[in-house]
């Protein structure tokens, strides 16, 4: 299966917001409208960029990337990945794999200094980003707002 990382396009809205589906199912879906109100924003966004795996014609998964500026460590920036999530359908098959070398590519291109991002409390989530050159490091904190 060849598997193409790029850049994520309007066209794409929706098998992305089919995939945020799996990855959080208890969320109501997004009306229409407000997704591509989102949508139109996340593509002005400087330094923002939805990476969409392309199998066949199919997204397979995606990860969202944003450079950070940084006044730190010389002034290099700073690359946050969320929104990890790839398609049941197409698990285990180097998907996962192959977004997150993009987005180390992409923070290497920006010339940042860390990748970062948060995991899910999962073991299996946990060696794979172990697999893909990620080390646990820090301890994450998070505070939800309701």
């Amino acid at each position: 299966m060849k598997i193409n990382v790029r850049s994520a396009a309007e066209a794409d809205l929706s098998a992305l917001l089919t995939l945020y589906g799996e990855l959080n199912p208890d969320d109501a879906p997004l009306p229409q409208a407000s997704a591509d109100a989102i949508w139109a924003a996340i593509s002005r966004q400087q330094g923002r960029t939805v990476l969409v795996a392309d199998a066949g014609g199919t997204v397979a998964g995606t990860a969202d990337c944003i450079v950070l500026p940084n006044l730190t460590r010389g002034g290099r920036a700073i690359l946050f990945v969320e929104n990890v999530v790839v398609a049941a359908s197409f698990q285990r098959r180097g998907v996962g794999r192959r977004l997150m070398e993009a987005a180390v590519q992409l923070g290497a291109s920006a010339d940042c200094y860390k990748v970062q991002l948060l995991a899910a409390d999962d073991e299996y989530v946990h060696t794979f980003y172990e697999a893909c050159g990620f080390k646990a490091l820090a301890e994450g904190f998070r505070r939800y707002i309701p």
